[in-house]
């Protein structure tokens, strides 16, 4: 039986390590490797939503957050998310990330979850959590917050989006969430050739932050971008 979207997806998850060196101060969380039940739920919710061989649209984040696909290794999905919208309760964590919300919201106008899913894949460049060491303890940390950290992980990046497009993703336009993101995206692209088009939409967390009262606006821009 030939496999599904879903099986490739689980397979790349399942398989996924970072060795490479990292510069002092930062460090990589592997969700599959820390919690059993993460493997278990993100298995379940693949299989659920991707159950199939379809072409699907990108859309790119940066590194998954310590609460949202750090903990579920569901993208731009926290806890609340994943059991009130998607129906799959996790019983070792509860997590609130606000990018999920926005993100949530935005499924919700595009037509529900299955809807959402069956045309597009969410993912990152770099696909584990990564964090940095602060006076206060451990802290989230984009790929490119510091110079270093993308030299050192940039290889990586490559590798991975390669990956993900082998998964049977539409590269004639991608979707690039922030526009700083973007711009690494794109020296990325033009040393690989990954994407013909590149697409920047605010970042989930920037518009929750900065700009929640014209939420709307926003998500009819992610919804006009992704079904045109």
């Amino acid at each position: 039986m030939s496999k599904t979207f879903a099986d490739h997806v689980i397979k790349f998850n399942e398989n996924l390590s970072y060795t490479g060196n990292l510069p002092e101060g930062f460090d990589v969380l592997n969700p599959y490797l820390e919690n059993p039940e993460t493997l278990m739920v993100m298995q379940t919710f693949y299989h659920k939503y991707y159950n199939d061989s379809s072409r699907r649209k990108f859309i790119i984040g940066i590194n998954p957050g310590r609460h949202g696909a750090g903990v579920t290794g569901v993208p731009f999905t926290d806890t609340k998310r994943l059991e009130s919208v998607c129906g799959i309760k996790m019983e070792s964590a509860h997590t609130h990330e606000i990018s999920s919300v926005f993100i949530y919201d935005m499924i919700e106008n595009y037509g529900g979850a299955d809807l959402f899913y069956k045309d597009i894949y969410i993912n990152s460049p770099f696909p584990l959590a990564i964090v940095r060491k602060t006076k206060n303890g451990w802290l989230n940390a984009n790929y490119y917050d510091d110079k270093k950290l993308f030299e050192a992980v940039k290889d990586f990046m490559i590798e991975s989006l390669k990956k993900h497009i082998s998964l049977n993703l539409d590269v004639s336009e991608v979707f690039i969430l922030g526009k700083k993101n973007a711009g690494f995206i794109s020296k990325l692209n033009k040393e690989a050739k990954l994407f013909d088009k590149m697409t920047v939409l605010e970042h989930p967390r920037y518009i929750q932050q900065y700009k929640s009262k014209e939420k709307q606006i926003y998500i009819d821009k992610y919804i006009i971008a992704l079904q045109k």
